[in-house]
């Protein structure tokens, strides 16, 4: 983007914005996200307050999902199957593991489809194009926030305390963002140009459930696969959640630090392609 100045019909200079296409690979501008930020958030606000519009429950929402489905987890997996829970009760060990998830599963879900469900905006003004998916992964830590102080609250019935660990919970915040937001770009990329991608989310994000921890502990990884394994960021994630505030073992570190590095790089590979493949969005939308 550039400006130029023109003569106007009373002689005085005018300022002409012209918007050119980049080439070769870059990831962002950040003076033009700066430029824009107040658009962001007006996205992430709108995404917020729209999605329990003319609702009866509201908020409430964002905990019977994970709720219920600690209610199922409990009583097949804890209680017919029998899995380990690490020592806790399986209610508040499922839960620990569904409130980080459900926030991963709904970011990338709403994610993969914003750009489809955003084609007006899309169409007929300029902005960065970041923001359309990267909306609902900051928008949904208002769920994420809500189901933490439920769990918080489970925690207290059952007797336990967070640990000191609970300092390196942002870390595990941002861990599971760039998670979010880097597979999110990659699939809201794919989605705008091959509309299978809708119809793929159910099962992707219910496979990915079951190669997280969120049922069953990390523990039963074998040793020498761990940090295979931690590059699942979500892995290191959930186990981290545990660790920091249900005390259930300590900090994996080791699937901590190997999520980080697979988060960063599937991060900057979905801006990369995210970047790269925008100039075709209003094309196909």
């Amino acid at each position: 983007m550039k400006s130029t100045r023109l003569g106007s019909a009373l002689g005085k200079p005018a300022m002409r914005t012209v918007i050119e296409p980049r080439h070769g690979w870059y990831l962002v501008d950040l003076q033009e996200l700066r430029r824009y930020r107040d658009l962001f958030y007006f996205l992430v606000r709108r995404d917020v307050r729209v999605l329990y519009a003319q609702t009866i429950l509201g908020f409430a929402w964002a905990v019977l999902q994970p709720f219920f489905s600690m209610i199922v987890f409990t009583v097949v997996f804890g209680g017919l199957a029998e899995m380990p829970s690490d020592g806790l009760p399986y209610a508040v060990f499922s839960f620990a593991g569904l409130v980080p998830w459900t926030y991963f599963s709904n970011a990338l879900t709403t994610a993969s489809q914003s750009l489809i469900g955003n084609t007006a905006l899309l169409t007929k003004v300029y902005f960065p194009r970041l923001f359309i998916p990267m909306t609902p992964v900051v928008a949904k830590l208002v769920d994420f926030a809500i189901a933490l102080v439920i769990l918080l609250g489970l925690m207290a019935w059952y007797g336990i305390w967070p640990t000191w660990l609970v300092v390196w919970l942002p870390l595990l915040v941002l861990l599971m963002l760039l998670t979010a937001g880097g597979m999110g770009m990659w699939l809201a990329a794919l989605g705008i140009q091959y509309r299978d991608v809708r119809f793929a989310m159910g099962f992707v994000t219910q496979l990915l459930m079951y190669a997280a921890p969120v049922v069953w502990p990390a523990s039963l990884i074998p040793a020498e696969y761990r940090i295979l394994y931690g590059l699942y960021p979500m892995a290191g994630v959930i186990e981290g959640f545990r660790a920091a505030l249900l005390g259930s073992a300590p900090m994996p570190w080791d699937l901590i630090a190997a999520g980080l590095v697979s988060a960063a790089a599937i991060f900057a590979a979905g801006v990369l392609y995210f970047r790269q493949t925008e100039r075709v969005f209003a094309d196909v939308a």
